[in-house]
């Protein structure tokens, strides 16, 4: 068959296969979700991985766009009487939202501008004779007096000019021409707004800058726009004038013209007035939605680090949230998260309160036989973690520091509220510190991942375009790891593919009700989870206490026959064939394909059987900052530290050394080799060892690199 038009364009675009793409954009529109496609129609798709079926997605919602304002742009010029078959096939064929609009323009209804004014002044004659007819006798004179109200001779041409503007800021080869040439050629240029200049210290760098808009660093683009929102600095983005005026001659005067002096001039208002603002502000538009999508790149790959992060496990655990003046909150937890105890200690204050803190600390980790122990790393963490290595605690205890970034969101969220309406904010910011330790991805999922602090400029790119890049982000995590259905929150079923928050109440709800799940298909009993969202959601959903070790694995349920089929011709039930990796190796895969089922599927089923509901996430390492360094007055350059990476942008990683300042790790200093993206040398949440290179006490500034320092 062949491909549509939206195919064609797509595959084209990303460079996919057309047969792919369209079995991506089938499933999208059966109302499949990006995780399911990835994982459980792989024939259909060739393979294609969570990525590339989100591109498609995108740029299916674009092409949809397109098509629409096509659509619109069509109607409008008709029931304007104007639409001719060549403008018609124009707009038809026209692939994107520039072009359509430059053809649109001419027709789209105006406020009343100088040249609507000059029209209604009778002026449109003189416009003509000056731009498209021959050099020929003319009595401006005689087509003055033929006017309905007295003007002079200037004000006339002057009138005439503004049609003849106006007429060349909508033709579209000219925005054309000129769109090119505002790519290659344009500079930005950014100035300081001398009345503010005192604020306008943090953008130092951009007091008095300028390069050109084909070379510039989102970021950098993103810190101007920024100091110029808050009224510090003055941006533009323009060619040199004399470049745009001159890119418009060839398309508007010729042998042909009129008056030529006369167009040059409105050429040279055309450009200034018009064209070059209304091109520089779609510059503007482009050059942000760019680093728009550069920083939700980057923000999205800091949040899937972080939710990725390496789980404690179902352990014991007494968590800290510390401070000074109010002392430290603690809660005990059990393996599965829940509040076991809380009190407040004070290890930072007189030895008396610190004895009296010791002998809490020593009787809870007794009393809840306490696993591990994880400290805040807000204000005062290093000195309450100092304090707990500091107790003869039993050796095989976890300390660790916790990153709370959020945590304070988290305690006063409704969703705190829910979970514990009698407990202090204090309180569940320390439960919320626990929990990130047990599981960082079951936890941090209840809050928004703005408020975590692994973004860069969040609060100043397309707010609809990060909720897109965010969502699809936690969607993918949470469906890797997959969720036991008897324990997880409703936020964090939420994400489950096919499910969403109304489903993951009531799931949450029928459990209450009913008790722990003990099938999978038992979900089909939850109000509103019908067959389709079973289809898309079950695949991801654990049941632990299910007696069927399918619905303890990602194998689906649409392909639990097919198991039981192997399991059969090998002599054995799926339990045995699950634990037999030679009962496993001895299948042939080839004898269990069909028309929909085919090798890449069947080698997903065997590699489930051989480890089912794995977790993806790595095995957890604890983590200690370096002894005695405390804060910014213990640091010296050339010492080489314990850090963690807290955060990864586009000209460098920031590392948590334990001082309560970050320091930066410049792209430069990164590796000892040219490094085009710091994600290709670090992640969040990385352990690393760092050197110190420069500590700026005053402006709160530390340089750290990870050259030449032994890992």
């Amino acid at each position: 068959m062949e491909p549509t038009t939206c195919v064609k364009t797509i595959s084209t675009s990303l460079q996919l296969i057309p047969q792919n793409v369209q079995g991506v954009i089938s499933l999208l529109e059966d109302g499949c979700t990006v995780p399911f496609i990835a994982r459980y129609r792989k024939e259909a798709t060739g393979s294609l991985d969570e990525v590339e079926i989100t591109r498609i997605r995108d740029e299916l919602h674009l092409f949809q766009e397109i098509t629409k304002r096509r659509e619109t742009i069509l109607a409008t010029i008709k029931s304007q009487g104007a639409l001719t078959s060549e403008l018609k096939d124009a707009i038809t064929k026209a692939q994107s939202l520039s072009v359509l609009e430059d053809l649109y323009l001419p027709y789209r209804p105006k406020r009343r501008t100088r040249a609507t004014i000059a029209r209604e002044a009778g002026l449109e004659p003189l416009a003509e004779s000056l731009y498209s007819k021959p050099q020929v006798p003319f009595s401006l004179e005689r087509f003055l007096r033929s006017l309905e109200q007295e003007m002079s001779e200037e004000s006339a041409l002057a009138g005439a000019r503004d049609i003849i503007a106006e007429r060349i800021s909508e033709h579209q080869q000219s925005r054309q021409a000129l769109r090119r040439l505002f790519a290659e050629k344009a500079v930005i240029i950014s100035k300081v707004v001398e009345k503010n200049r005192e604020k306008a210290e943090k953008y130092r760098d951009y007091l008095d800058w300028q390069e050109p808009v084909k070379k510039i660093a989102g970021h950098r683009l993103l810190a101007m726009l920024r100091g110029e929102n808050e009224k510090l600095l003055t941006l533009s983005l323009r060619p040199p004038p004399e470049d745009g005026i001159a890119a418009l001659y060839p398309f508007h005067i010729t042998k042909k013209t009129g008056r030529a002096e006369q167009v040059r001039l409105a050429i040279e208002d055309g450009y200034n007035r018009l064209l070059a603002p209304s091109l520089e502000n779609e510059l503007r538009k482009t050059l942000k939605e760019q680093a728009d999508l550069e920083a939700i790149e980057v923000f999205a790959g800091n949040i899937k680090e972080l939710l990725l992060a390496s789980p404690l496990g179902q352990k014991r655990v007494l968590a800290l949230d510390p401070g000074f003046r109010t002392g430290a909150k603690l809660v005990c937890l059990d393996g599965q998260g829940s509040l076991l105890e809380s009190t407040t200690i004070f290890p930072t204050q007189s030895a008396k309160q610190q004895a009296a803190a010791a002998e809490t600390v020593l009787r809870l980790v007794k009393k809840h036989q306490i696993e591990a122990i994880g400290v805040g790393s807000g204000t005062a963490g290093r000195e309450t973690e100092e304090f707990i290595r500091g107790l003869s605690l039993p050796g095989d205890i976890i300390i660790t520091m916790v990153n709370e970034d959020g945590a304070s969101v988290y305690s006063a969220s409704e969703t705190a509220r829910k979970e514990f309406p009698d407990l202090d904010l204090t309180v569940r910011g320390a439960i919320s510190i626990g929990r990130r330790l047990q599981d960082p991805l079951a936890e941090l999922v209840k809050i928004d991942p703005k408020a975590i602090g692994v973004g860069q400029y969040q609060h100043d790119v397309d707010q609809k375009a990060l909720k897109q890049g965010l969502d699809d982000v936690v969607e993918y995590c949470v469906n890797s790891v997959g969720v036991e259905v008897n324990s997880a929150s409703a936020e964090l079923l939420t994400y489950v593919s096919g499910v969403g928050p109304m489903i993951a109440t009531n799931i949450v709800e029928y459990r209450t009700q009913n008790g722990p799940f003990t099938t999978r298909k038992q979900l089909l009993k939850v109000p509103r989870l019908g067959p389709k969202a079973f289809e898309q959601c079950a695949g991801f959903v654990r049941v632990a206490a299910s007696k069927n070790p399918l619905d303890r694995s990602a194998v689906h349920p649409e392909r639990y026959p097919i198991v039981t089929q192997m399991a059969k011709d090998a002599g054995a039930d799926v339990a045995q064939l699950m634990r037999s990796e030679n009962l496993r190796k001895n299948i042939k895969l080839e004898n269990y394909l069909t028309e929909t089922i085919g090798l890449p599927t069947l080698k997903d089923i065997i590699a489930e059987l051989a480890r089912p509901g794995r977790d993806p996430r790595q095995a957890f390492i604890s983590f200690s900052f370096a002894e005695g360094i405390n804060t910014v007055d213990d640091l010296e350059p050339g010492m080489v530290l314990p850090a963690i990476i807290t955060n990864v942008t586009k000209f460098g990683a920031f590392a948590d050394i334990g001082v309560h300042q970050d320091g930066l790790i410049h792209i430069s200093q990164l590796a000892d080799r040219f490094v085009k993206d710091p994600a290709d040398v670090v992640k969040t949440r990385q352990h690393v060892k760092v050197k110190v290179l420069e500590v700026d006490k005053e402006r709160k500034r530390i340089s750290l690199s990870l050259k030449n320092v032994v890992q």
